[in-house]
């Protein structure tokens, strides 16, 4: 299948900034695209991308006082399959894990891993290794943290998602990753696109979100503590140790945000090229919302420092 994804995003910005942005695909998707993946600064600045220490897409440039609008639009040919699963994928013991994937094992901004290791013991210790485990992560913090944006925070950590029980999607995330790495399965935060492919269209504006990736066997493997179920059309954007390392945004100084729309599209079989004459036609696209806002939509707009969008 192929989907369309973009975004339009608006700040006001009272003074001359620096602002780096990670809004393009992941590079791992990058062959999976099937037109530029170009995002447009308003007004024209020079910019500069670079890839991060986590392998992601960056874009820094300096954004003169006024208006700003970055957007694009791209698109990107998928599966249309759900999330992988294998129940036979093992835990690998710390001393052969990989250098590299051994970060994601500690303690970060908002994953309090020295504060919630008893408590991952007394509640999973005593389960069978592997990706039932991870599993019962998921559906621990499923069943037990109540969704709504109402409860958005941008800076609830881990231990206070357990203590409140409730959250947005980051945060169901964010407990998940911690208690994963307290029984020491490797996990990591991602962002990206996540259409209602497949699923009943949700009732609120299209936005970002966020899933983890625990590592088993030899490789990272999908998780979604928010939604649990194996989902399909899932575009990574960014991988991180939490959210502070993938934000949508950040400005060094300030910047108020004014608007902000997501696109992701399935294309239906009419308008896609690539699909053969033959074929069932594909579900009718969704229509682009008018204000695809994600946490930060909740609140009121503040000025933003770091941007951690999704939700």
């Amino acid at each position: 299948m192929l989907i369309r994804l973009g975004y339009d995003i608006q700040f006001d910005i009272p003074q001359d900034v620096a602002l780096v942005a990670m809004l393009h695909i992941h590079p791992s998707r990058m062959q999976d695209l099937r037109e530029p993946d170009t995002m447009t600064v308003e007004p024209n600045v020079q910019t500069d991308e670079y890839i991060d220490v986590f392998g992601n897409k960056c874009t820094k440039f300096f954004a003169p006082a006024g208006r700003l609008r970055l957007h694009g639009s791209t698109l990107i040919a998928d599966s249309g399959e759900p999330d992988a699963v294998n129940w036979r994928a093992r835990e690998v013991p710390v001393e052969y894990l990989p250098q590299d994937v051994l970060m994601y094992l500690l303690a970060s901004r908002y994953c309090e891993v020295d504060l919630l290791t008893d408590t991952a013991a007394r509640l999973f210790g005593a389960l069978p290794r592997g990706w039932g485990r991870v599993q019962a992560v998921c559906d621990w913090v499923h069943q037990h943290v109540t969704f709504g944006y109402e409860h958005a925070r941008p800076t609830r950590t881990a231990l206070e998602v357990f203590n409140e029980k409730v959250g947005v999607c980051r945060d169901f995330q964010h407990l998940a990753i911690t208690l994963c790495r307290c029984l020491n399965i490797p996990a990591r935060y991602a962002t990206g696109y996540l259409g209602d492919i497949g699923v009943p269209a949700a009732p609120c504006p299209m936005d970002f979100s966020a899933w983890f990736e625990a590592y088993l066997e030899d490789r990272w493997w999908t998780f979604d503590a928010r939604h649990n179920t194996p989902r399909i059309g899932r575009v990574l954007m960014a991988a991180g140790r939490d959210a502070a390392d993938v934000a949508i945004t950040t400005s060094f100084g300030s910047a108020y945000l004014r608007k902000f729309e997501v696109v992701t599209d399935e294309v239906p079989c009419a308008q896609n090229p690539f699909q053969p004459a033959s074929s069932q036609p594909l579900q009718d696209s969704i229509q682009p919302s008018a204000s695809g806002l994600t946490d930060s939509r909740r609140l009121p707009p503040e000025t933003t420092k770091r941007l951690n969008l999704p939700h």
